[in-house]
């Protein structure tokens, strides 16, 4: 009679471990949902630029998919965007006539958090380091729809000497709400891109293509990918493991 042998034990149980453990990692890495890891221009008020100034009033956190940090706004703040150099993606009439005519923030907040585009396309648009607290902060943007402390800019700038920074990956606000005294006028939002245009979802141009979002389609392409090597790895190391073990107890002791 064959009796089965028990020298490989250990060297199963770590391989099914480190199987385990492989895949606890890979679910770990994925996104609980898009909405946890995105927020795009949809979520909100797009109808509605405002102008903000002050100075950066936390570390904040700089990375994918987005960078986060704190404004205290300036107590007095002008009527609309003062003359400030409009980022050459946004110069033309149908942008920069809006973001500067955006009025000034007259909300409740003394300070805002700002969320910006991750570093590699802000490296790209003006900006390739941190802010630094206590550093000045220019934007137009907008609020956040479900959380009125939370601003999106679309342009911003930064510095003793205002540097512009680009915001929009579409290189076109995300809508073309009516000018002050253009809806009174009857005219209508100018050629606003569709929903499927949404500059937050578009990939980076080809010579920038880099992750632009976690929630953006080519990254979750990546992601599916990669989940299905791992499920892949996963269960081939349980099949060699389990086979192994049916030969180890078939075959005779040597």
């Amino acid at each position: 009679m064959t009796v089965p042998t028990h020298t490989d034990r250990p060297l199963r149980r770590g391989l099914l471990a480190t199987a385990a453990l492989l895949a606890a990692a890979a679910i770990a890495l994925v996104p609980a949902s898009p909405a946890a890891a995105h927020h795009g221009w949809d979520g909100f008020e797009t109808n509605d630029l405002v102008y903000i100034a002050g100075s950066v009033s936390s570390e904040g956190s700089w990375g994918d998919p987005h960078s986060l940090f704190d404004v205290a706004l300036d107590a007095q703040l002008p009527a609309t965007t003062p003359g400030l150099t409009i980022p050459e993606e946004l110069s033309g009439p149908e942008d920069s006539i809006r973001v500067e005519a955006a009025l000034a923030y007259g909300g409740p907040h003394d300070e805002l958090e700002v969320i910006i585009a991750p570093p590699w396309w802000s490296s790209s648009n003006g900006l390739d380091r941190s802010l630094e607290v206590g550093e000045r902060f220019q934007g137009v943007g907008y609020i956040n729809s479900t959380d009125d402390g939370l601003f999106r800019p679309v342009a911003f700038w930064y510095g003793d000497d205002n540097a512009p920074v680009n915001q929009v990956i579409g290189n076109t606000l995300p809508v073309r709400a009516p000018l002050p005294g253009d809806a009174q006028a009857g005219d209508g939002p100018a050629d606003a891109p569709s929903a499927a245009e949404d500059p937050v979802e578009l990939a980076p141009p080809a010579e920038d293509a880099r992750i632009a979002d976690d929630s953006g389609p080519e990254t979750w392409a990546v992601w599916a990918v990669f989940g299905a090597v791992v499920v892949v790895a996963v269960a081939g190391g349980v099949f060699y493991v389990h086979r192994r073990t049916r030969q180890d107890e078939r075959s005779p002791d040597a």
